[in-house]
Formats: structure tokens, C-alpha cells, sequence
């Protein structure tokens, strides 16, 4: 029976980026389905009393040298972001309206928007800025706007993150293997074991 592996990400987290990097060839290794649960970290943080690390400063810097370290071990670019936090309200649900729309999209969207946030350290909280790393993967500004505005785009967020928050998620990225949770990045090996469990 083919084991699924849940990722509830916010892409305004770099963890969640370089989750990102490395999910699909792990579940791939052990042929396991990988679902996309895109969540609002925002609502996560809210609903929980949970904050970013980067809230206090010894714990940021720590967290973003941590980050170094495993994108170097992945072997992935990263890059810090000078306007961190984003507010990924619109992003987070462009990610979903793609997901729900045009499925097939959702993977060129998330390497178009990752890179945008944690490769080139774009400020994505300008509008302006955003639509043209949106032209320029490839997709309609104007098209993503609308998608943005589907009433069933933000309830699906909404869902998702009320989901996360109902299964223990308080940060992202959350991944679980069954009914088992691992928070963060730097799970993988305990993700693995449970995939080959």
C-alpha cells in the first residue's frame, strides 16, 4: 500500500523551501504520494500563540545559519531575504487557486515564487514586483489576480489552514506520514524512516 506524505508549507518560510527541494525525490525513492497543503502561516501563528523565529533576534540569526547549513547539504540555493516577512496572503492564495484550477501548474508557480523569495530576495509584498516575477515564470498576472479573488481559492485556504492547526501544525513547514507529524526542515531523516517503515 502506497504510504502519503502531507506538506503543509507557507511560502513566505524558507524552511518550507528547502522542504521543498528535497520532498519529491524522497518520496520518489520510496514511490509515496507527495500532497501540497498549502496553509496560511499567518492564521497557523495566530491561531496557535506560536511566532516567527525571527521575533527574537538571537534565535533568527541562529535559525538563518541553520538554514545556510542545509541548503548546503542539499545542495540548493538560498539566499536570505532583507524584506522578511512577506505577507503571503496573496501568494498563499495564488499557490491554491493554481492547485485547484490548473493542478498542473502548482509546480512551475512554487519554483517561480521560491525563487523570487528565497533565490533573488525579492521584496514580494510589492504588488508591482510580484506580477512581474509572475510574468516572467511564465504565468498571467491578471489571471493569477482573479484566481486570487475565487471565492472557493480562499475558502480552500481557509480550510487547509483550520485543517493544520485541528492536526497539531503550529509552523511550517509540518509534514506528516500517516497520523505521524515532523516539524521542519530538518526532519528528513525521521521522514524517511517512517516512509521506509
Amino acid at each position: 500500500m502506497r504510504k502519503s506524505v502531507h506538506f503543509f508549507f507557507d511560502v513566505g518560510s524558507p524552511a518550507s523551501y528547502l522542504a521543498w527541494t528535497q520532498l519529491p525525490g524522497l518520496c520518489g525513492q520510496y514511490q509515496a504520494d507527495l500532497l501540497y497543503r498549502p496553509m496560511l502561516l499567518g492564521g497557523v501563528y495566530q491561531a496557535t500563540g506560536n511566532a516567527s523565529p525571527a521575533t527574537i533576534p538571537v534565535k533568527g540569526r541562529y535559525t538563518n545559519m541553520d538554514y545556510e547549513r542545509h541548503a548546503r547539504r542539499y545542495g540548493v540555493p538560498l539566499k536570505s531575504n532583507p524584506h522578511f516577512p512577506i505577507i503571503t496572503l496573496f501568494l498563499m492564495r495564488a499557490v491554491t487557486g493554481v492547485q485547484l484550477h490548473q493542478p498542473e501548474r502548482l509546480q512551475q508557480l512554487l519554483a517561480c515564487v521560491f525563487k523570487g523569495l528565497w533565490i533573488d530576495a525579492l521584496d514580494l509584498n510589492q504588488p508591482q514586483l510580484t506580477a512581474d516575477v509572475l510574468a516572467g515564470g511564465g504565468f498571467d498576472p491578471a489571471e493569477i489576480d482573479r484566481l486570487t479573488q475565487d471565492p472557493a481559492t480562499k475558502a480552500a485556504l481557509k480550510a487547509t489552514t483550520e485543517e493544520a492547526v485541528q492536526r497539531g501544525v503550529f509552523g511550517a513547514p509540518t509534514i506528516f506520514v500517516g497520523d505521524e507529524m515532523f516539524f521542519g526542515q530538518d526532519r528528513m531523516d525521521f521522514v524517511r524512516e517512517a516512509l521506509a517503515a
